[in-house]
């Protein structure tokens, strides 16, 4: 388990090496060749997190704290700062443990992301990841409008070991949820995972898509424990951040799952999303096999940002 817990980080610091290039090496050229902490210093900081995809609402959180403890602590030397910024940065990030309840509860969890953002693969990551740790998962293959998605979905399950619950393509979303359910119910699964599709070029179909999913898991499974997990592409950047808040203007999101880390400049996206939506990043994905999503660990990954080895 330490070994894959090394790789996964491994391949995280690669995965981030383009933002690390953008964000640290600005940051670090920053602390080297500023004699004083004055505003120039800190506007400084604040322009190469922005350009990093941090975002501005993080960033100002970011820069205020860190202003914050450089005075209380009478910090005088600009390379004193970094490991300040560093502790500011997770700060703003911390996801804490609640953020899992679902995982330990008879939940369903619904998937939602447009086409192309690694929904379907994530639904079948997170089906491996649950079943993993004894959950028993059913797996809802309710993203009837993709041409192919419960094919694809079928493969996943069938790498998880898990069972599938799907429909024509074309058929009702929610029939397919409906389905889903009884079959859950009746085999006393711990976790329903649904694929829904997410069409925001239609928004209105999408909320009353989405509420009628709604209404049939209330109606159904009244006592499960309700989860909406929006999957973003991390390649996208601020592109991610405005398809998230497209999202919460539709449905109550509980987490976001970002995918698609390995080798994109766009890792400062992660912070931005949880700062700017306040919805914690729960999941994220750096590559294609089963293992490749991780739960979101600010420590994690501000170190794989910062390359910062620990002795974990």
């Amino acid at each position: 388990m330490a070994e894959g817990k090394k790789g996964f980080f491994r391949r995280l610091v690669d995965g981030l090496a383009k933002t690390r290039s953008s964000i640290v090496a600005g940051i670090d050229s920053i602390f080297s060749g500023f004699s004083i902490i004055d505003d120039d210093f800190y506007e400084e900081i604040e322009e190469i997190l922005i350009m990093g995809d941090i975002g501005i609402n993080a960033t100002t959180n970011i820069i205020s704290d860190l202003k914050r403890k450089v005075k209380e602590q009478g910090i005088k030397q600009p390379g004193e700062c970094k490991q300040l910024l560093i502790d500011s940065i997770k700060s703003q990030m911390d996801v804490g443990e609640a953020a899992y309840e679902f995982e330990n509860r008879q939940s369903v969890v619904l998937v939602i992301g447009v086409n192309g953002v690694g929904k379907t693969t994530s639904v079948g990551k997170l089906a491996g990841k649950l079943k993993d740790q004894g959950r028993k998962v059913v797996l809802a293959a309710a993203d009837t409008f993709r041409a192919a998605a419960g094919e694809q979905l079928a493969k996943w399950a069938d790498r998880a070991g898990v069972p599938m619950i799907g429909g024509q393509e074309g058929a009702d979303p929610a029939s397919v949820v409906y389905d889903a359910v009884s079959a859950a119910k009746s085999r006393n699964a711990d976790v329903l995972l649904c694929d829904t599709a997410g069409r925001l070029h239609n928004k209105k179909n999408l909320m009353e898509e989405l509420g009628k999913i709604n209404r049939i898991i209330n109606r159904e499974f009244p006592e499960a424990y309700k989860e909406t997990l929006v999957v973003l592409d991390g390649t996208t950047g601020q592109n991610a951040l405005a398809q998230a808040r497209q999202f919460k203007d539709v449905t109550d999101i509980t987490g976001i799952i970002l995918t698609k880390l390995d080798g994109t400049a766009k890792g400062g996206i992660a912070v931005a999303i949880q700062s700017e939506l306040g919805i914690p990043v729960k999941y994220i994905g750096v590559g294609e096999t089963i293992d490749d999503l991780e739960k979101f660990n600010a420590d994690q990954f501000v170190n794989a940002l910062f390359d910062i080895t620990t002795e974990e």
